[in-house]
């Protein structure tokens, strides 16, 4: 039957080690880490992901232009395409009047579902080519959530990583211990010279 005594690499005994202590310092140090560390580089990481996404919003809403347009394409039958993890959408010709009066056509993505001769919104960058619209504030707070979850997954596999080097090394001390320690102890047990 095993039984466990709480603490002992705490109290002085004549069977605790060195490495026992260091051990234990350490369980507490990753203790601290997760509970102080972890979570301060996921909200620093998010910080500077947020700022970073929010600084991408701003610059693709001022390369990057809305116009209202009509579908005039033909909507293929085919399935539409996935771009990106966003919504589904196809590849039609579109037309739109500009804002003197020009009647301007273009293909654009457009949204899953859309017949000839409905209006959409379909965004432009300088060029005039078709681009995805810039990301909303939605999608800025989900980079930054993500971020920092990554972040701190990052930190908390780190710790854990240095914990079982420290661990391994511990267990080696501990073992090179003992193993001097029988060398010293079996000749006085066995009656033999060591």
């Amino acid at each position: 039957m095993r039984t466990r005594v709480r603490g002992w690499r705490w109290r002085r005994n004549p069977l605790r080690r060195r490495s026992d202590v260091v051990e234990a310092w350490t369980v507490l140090a990753v203790a601290a880490l997760m509970l102080l560390g972890a979570p301060l580089v996921g909200a620093v990481v998010g910080w500077w992901a947020h700022g970073d996404a929010r600084a991408v919003a701003v610059t693709q809403r001022s390369e990057r232009h809305r116009v209202r347009a009509e579908v005039v394409g033909r909507v293929p039958d085919s399935l539409p395409t996935v771009q990106g993890g966003r919504e589904r959408s196809y590849r039609v010709t579109v037309r739109w009047t500009e804002a003197g009066g020009a009647a301007k056509t273009a293909t654009a993505r457009v949204p899953s579902g859309t017949d000839q001769g409905e209006k959409v919104d379909v965004w432009f960058d300088s060029r005039g080519r078709s681009v995805a619209p810039p990301p909303d504030e939605t999608a800025v707070w989900q980079h930054t959530v993500t971020m920092g979850a990554c972040g701190a997954g990052a930190a908390i596999a780190v710790i854990l990583l240095g914990h079982s080097l420290v661990r391994g090394a511990a267990a080696r001390h501990r073992l090179a211990e003992w193993e001097r320690d029988w060398a010293l102890t079996e000749p006085l047990w066995t009656h033999r010279r060591a």
